[in-house]
């Protein structure tokens, strides 16, 4: 998951990523920037530059008591994954 900090490098480096697309470069190579970037910050070595853009902390809520995993929104009061009310 990224912080506000990496994300905005993340979104930044995304975002490049679709100019030098519009050049014929290939999807691998264009978003290459972006893949390496989260492999050296997360060490997993993502292959779908898309799934990066849902990593960002902020966009969940907090961590179940029941389960441990994070509630899908940060005004969440119930827990999707076990069923858990905060």
């Amino acid at each position: 998951m990224l912080d506000e900090e990496e994300f905005k490098i993340a979104y930044k480096l995304y975002g490049e990523s679709f100019g030098r697309r519009k050049t014929g470069m290939t999807r691998e190579l264009a978003f290459e920037p972006l893949l390496k970037y989260y492999e050296k910050i997360s060490g997993f070595k993502e292959t779908e530059p898309n799934a990066i853009m849902h990593h960002r902390i902020s966009d969940y809520g907090s961590i179940c008591k029941n389960c441990g995993k994070p509630y899908r929104i940060p005004k969440a009061s119930y827990c999707a994954a076990c069923g858990n009310k905060q």
